[in-house]
């Protein structure tokens, strides 16, 4: 019988800051019982990666545990892998950002462990060839990546039993690709299944069998805790290993020494393939799927996987303007490091983490705590230049060709957006930290088909189907579908900010705001302005369209700011000579949409208010109040947006902002004035 060298790695992360109850109830279910575990067998060679944050929460406050992680490591037990200490997406982030992030968490390593980390984790495997020579010059020689990596450029999968080699700049870096077999045996399979899939990489007499995979899935996925520990899969597993001749566990480093790599590899930009159909938008996302139906499993497992594939993990930065806002306000900064204290770069690598930025089946960018915890760290920073002074600053922060103003207190940090109808797309507290603009427009995801058109699927008794020995390894397509789900699946067809312009022959009213049903006359609300930063003044010559006719309109709007409030002056005048209805819209984000208030009354149910001129919604969160004033009565219409996201869990209603509409009818002209200002509770 062949032998084969298994290489084993488990990698473990949290979003930076999570929620203590969830950081709790993975170090209940799954960390502890691992390490606890894997401490009885010392002479079981494994790999583990674990992201900087977490690692030093598991020191600080789960000593025995990280004794458990110091005990094995010194009995060469484990190889510790390296990555960006905060998790970031390498090529995503600027080049001394990639090494000062890897170099962090290697010299962590280091300091606490005393191990060199000689291979690096690569974020949800976002390969880009760009980071090989920053990786050379912190000390990384290979990387593991998904033998999707190397399927999708045309290798051979009889071929990924190995390591192969690949350069960039002529700057080299040992690539091995993780297999998928693999990861969906370990730890679901039988442990006897489990080992014959090992066995089954032992294609020559230096086969490696390679997988590396989330540790969550040893205890924290559904069922697994039981399955792994109750009924003591992890222990037979490791025990069997141990006793199999055929087997021998190497590390990754030990195996890339003793034996000679497969050859050249020159790999696409690409992750795993459920990411680039993330990345799509949702129809190209629904067409992937359906060309993959048609070709059929067997073409494209084998020579389709090269050519049908979706689209890489930037896209989600086109697909989402409020991820690409966050992401380009991190580059933004990251030119300007060298003036930064120690605590500012901190919280600039904070703010690299890549869960807030992308969305495929956990929550990601439409969980408003992670947005908030990336708001939170952006603001520590801008904290760091306020001046006395109000500071102005234009500049094409979004690199989309438009510029933005940026508006600098001793007390908020205020962005404009010249792409974006002059509206503000900023709106943080220097004080407390948080973003009130942090706002999520309503977007169609493919997965919203499932809702809307859910599939009658049979629904299977997995209890008398599934052997005594497994554990399934799937979700049911038959899961319930909450039929209620559907009243919120409203679509935007502009960002959610504040300062919004809409016109329309109407009056506008609760229903009509809150489904987007009123019939929008202008072209305003989602067009560019011009700026003249000497004024801050934002304008634009568009038209209100009628019965297929232009009417030339002119919008402008002047921007004027004290330490803790905006005042803008709008002026509108329009050829069109019949009455219209004006509205203005602002959304604004709070921690707990729920509790808040506006003008003592509750938005829950949704909320009108007519002939005022005085707007105040009480925050509970931040204990601030956000206090609009306007120079004329009008009505008001607010509610609670709601987006529906996919999470591991099913279907998930998310409540994101407070959304609501000043509207007045006026014919020809209109000029404005309105306040916003911030105050304590």
């Amino acid at each position: 019988m062949k032998k084969v060298s298994l290489l084993l790695g488990v990698h473990m992360h949290q979003p930076v800051d999570n929620f203590g109850e969830s950081v709790d109830e993975a170090i209940a279910l799954c960390y502890g019982p691992f390490f606890e575990t894997m401490s009885k067998y010392p002479n079981f060679k494994f790999a583990v990666h674990c992201s900087g944050w977490l690692l030093d929460e598991i020191r600080t406050k789960h000593p025995n545990i990280f004794s458990h992680m110091q005990k094995l490591t010194q009995k060469g037990a484990i190889e510790w892998i390296s990555a960006g200490y905060y998790e970031p997406v390498l090529s995503a982030i600027p080049s001394r950002d990639r090494q000062a992030q890897v170099n962090k968490l290697s010299e962590y390593i280091k300091t606490h462990l005393k191990s060199e980390a000689k291979g690096l984790w690569l974020t949800e495997r976002v390969w880009e060839s760009s980071i090989v020579p920053d990786l050379y010059a912190s000390h990384i020689k290979f990387a593991v990546v998904d033998d999707y990596h190397f399927l999708s450029s045309g290798f051979d999968p009889k071929k990924m039993d190995g390591y192969y080699e690949t350069e960039e700049g002529g700057y080299p870096l040992a690539l091995f690709p993780i297999s998928q077999s693999l990861r969906y045996a370990l730890p679901f399979f039988s442990v006897q299944r489990a080992i014959d899939a090992i066995l089954d990489c032992a294609k020559e007499e230096d086969s490696a069998a390679i997988i590396f995979d989330d540790a969550e899935k040893f205890g924290l996925w559904p069922k697994t805790h039981e399955w792994v520990y109750e009924k003591k899969w992890l222990e037979k597993f490791v025990e069997a290993i141990l006793e199999n001749e055929a087997i021998q566990t190497k590390h990754y480093s030990q195996y890339l020494e003793q034996n000679t790599s497969r050859g050249l590899a020159y790999l696409n930009n690409t992750s795993y393939f459920e990411m680039g159909e993330w990345s799509l938008q949702s129809e190209q996302t629904l067409a992937l799927e359906a060309l993959k139906e048609k070709v059929g499993k067997e073409y494209f497992d084998t020579m389709g996987v090269a050519f049908i594939k979706g689209g890489i993990w930037k896209n989600f930065l086109i697909k989402y303007s409020e991820s690409n806002y966050l992401h380009k306000r991190m580059l933004s900064h990251s030119l300007d490091q060298e003036t930064f204290s120690s605590s500012a770069l901190e919280s600039l690598y904070k703010l690299q983490t890549n869960d807030v930025l992308w969305h495929g089946v956990f929550g990601g960018l439409y969980l408003p705590n992670l947005r908030d915890n990336a708001y939170h760290y952006l603001l520590e920073i801008e904290k760091e230049s306020a001046q006395e002074q109000i500071g102005f600053e234009v500049a094409d922060i979004e690199k989309t060709g438009y510029q933005n103003l940026k508006v600098l207190s001793q007390a908020l940090s205020i962005v404009f957006s010249s792409r974006w109808g002059g509206q503000m797309v900023e709106f943080g507290s220097l004080e407390v930290l948080f973003n009130w603009q942090n706002t999520l427009m309503r977007r169609k995801e493919a997965y919203h088909e499932k809702i809307l058109h859910p599939k009658i699927v049979e629904i299977i008794n997995l209890e008398s189907t599934q052997k005594s020995d497994e554990i399934a390894t799937i979700h049911s397509d038959a899961d319930t579908i909450d039929e209620t789900l559907k009243d919120d699946l409203i679509y935007d067809w502009h960002p959610k900010y504040s300062f919004i312009d809409h016109f329309s022959a109407s009056s506008f009213e609760l229903e009509n705001f809150k489904k987007v049903s009123f019939h929008e006359l202008g072209d305003f609300a989602n067009q560019a302005f011009e700026l003249d930063s000497k004024t801050n003044t934002f304008s634009r010559h568009g038209g209100i369209y009628y019965a297929n006719h232009q009417y030339g309109s002119t919008l402008k709007k002047q921007y004027s700011f004290e330490n803790e409030s905006v005042k803008l002056d709008l002026g509108f005048t329009t050829e069109y000579p019949e009455q219209l209805f004006y509205g203005m819209e602002f959304n604004f984000h709070l921690a707990h949409p729920h509790f808040a208030t506006l003008n003592s009354k509750s938005i829950e149910d949704g909320l009108s208010l007519y002939d005022t001129d005085t707007f105040v919604i009480v925050d509970t969160f931040t204990q601030k109040k956000l206090t609009l004033t306007s120079s004329e009565k009008c009505n008001i219409h607010a509610f609670i947006l709601n987006t529906i996201s996919q999470s591991e869990s099913g279907f998930d209603r998310v409540a994101q902002q407070i959304s609501f509409v000043l509207a007045c009818g006026f014919k020809s002209e209109l000029n404005l004035e309105l306040c916003l200002g911030v105050s304590d509770v």
